[in-house]
């Protein structure tokens, strides 16, 4: 076992600081908020719904988080709250609603959060918080880490409320200015792209003709499309939920836009949507270049990773947190087997976008324009990438790499 292989299995089996556990009544809905460590004096992370999620998955997506903080800032630990039910449910939003009331004292103290898959951090975590008394979901983050001024803390406030919602008007930002985009809905898939930028442009190439097969069709993944397609990335497969879609000459620009203006929610809609288990037999065999996992963790095989190796896939920007289906938390055989045979940028890095948003809004004097807030992240992602690369330029074990890296700036 290499060294950092073992320093992840002593990280990972580290026993988290605190869990909380929650259940509802009314609907047999199950939470937790898992928190790693209140490294820093607080803690860090997104809340998800989805079926079947349980203790182990917030668990791991905590412990992600931690990690992620070494890049995104600020030095926090990493948490993550987690909601089993279906967020199809008509009761969702009353589930919500009991779920923050049961969760404000730690909001307000030492907890911050923000949307993530089935959750939606404008429309849902930031107005429904609101109701039990959270100024902001990253409240407890200012007030444990920060320990700011009262007039400090309210202008704080100001910036991640103001930020986050912000309407991206900047055509290069924006895939349509008259569709009232938000800062929340592309500023993760923007940094996934951001990555494979980076990566190319060390690597002595570019994006520009380069075959992507994209999983999943939400903000991440559809948004990560958008951008990899304005550098001329081409997307020759889509595999969504419900269906995808497969076109060996690739999607174009238009085209790519014009799927992500009309999706129905996260949802992708087209004609000639082909069923999933077609879709699903088929894409891992399309000639690809650039492979994105940018729906739900753990999907991808060992099976699903050897096919796209044996299609020429020679990248993957992680825009799902732990997109392999391994058991251990972070660096299972699947992952290790895509690193060692692709240049896997991993999700701490890639995906670090909205983290990052949120620590660059907390910083005092903090500019709130598209351009200040788009390159921050991707200033934050270039020099990780950029510090991967000056130790490894192998383009082979690069998660391993930056894995290493971010333990050593955590003190593991």
């Amino acid at each position: 076992m290499s060294d950092v292989l073992a320093r992840l299995a002593a990280f990972e089996h580290a026993p988290a600081e605190i869990c909380f556990e929650w259940n509802d009544a009314p609907t047999g809905a199950q939470g937790w908020v898992v928190i790693n460590s209140l490294r820093g004096g607080a803690a860090g992370g997104g809340t998800r719904m989805r079926i079947g999620l349980d203790k182990h998955e917030v668990t791991s997506l905590a412990k992600t988080m931690e990690v992620k903080f070494s890049v995104a800032g600020p030095a926090i630990g990493g948490a993550k709250s987690g909601i089993n039910f279906d967020p199809a449910d008509p009761r969702k939003t009353e589930v919500l609603k009991r779920w923050y009331k049961a969760v404000a004292p730690l909001l307000k103290a030492y907890y911050g959060t923000g949307g993530d898959l089935n959750v939606d951090e404008v429309h849902e975590v930031i107005p429904i918080s609101e109701l039990f008394g959270v100024e902001h979901p990253q409240e407890g983050v200012l007030v444990g880490h920060f320990q700011p001024s009262p007039s400090d803390r309210q202008a704080a406030i100001g910036r991640l409320r103001a930020g986050v919602s912000k309407v991206v008007t900047d055509p290069r930002f924006t895939p349509d200015k008259d569709r009232s985009y938000v800062v929340a809905d592309l500023i993760t898939g923007y940094g996934v792209t951001r990555a494979l930028h980076h990566h190319a442009r060390l690597a002595g190439t570019s994006l520009e003709g380069k075959r992507m097969i994209i999983q999943g069709w939400g903000n991440v993944a559809a948004v990560a499309a958008y951008y990899a397609a304005l550098e001329g990335a081409l997307v020759v497969g889509i595999i969504d939920r419900e269906g995808g879609l497969m076109k060996v000459e690739g999607y174009g620009l238009d085209e790519v836009r014009a799927l992500l203006l009309h999706r129905e929610g996260n949802k992708l809609t087209a004609p000639g949507i082909i069923p999933f288990k077609t879709v699903n037999d088929q894409v891992w065999d399309v000639p690809c270049d650039i492979f994105v996992p940018g729906a739900a963790s753990r999907l991808v095989t060992q099976a699903q990773a050897e096919r796209l190796v044996a299609a020429g896939c020679q990248w993957v920007s992680c825009g799902a947190n732990v997109p392999f289906a391994d058991s251990e938390i972070f660096y299972g055989p699947i992952a290790r087997y895509a690193d060692a045979n692709m240049a896997v940028l991993p999700d701490f890095i890639a995906n670090c976008g909205m983290a990052r948003t949120f620590a660059y809004l907390m910083q005092p004097g903090a500019e709130l324009t598209d351009q200040a807030i788009f390159e921050d992240v991707d200033r934050t992602i270039q020099t990780a990438i950029e510090r991967v690369w000056a130790e490894n330029k192998t383009e082979r074990l690069l998660t391993e790499t930056a894995y290493g890296q971010a333990l050593s700036d955590l003190g593991v």
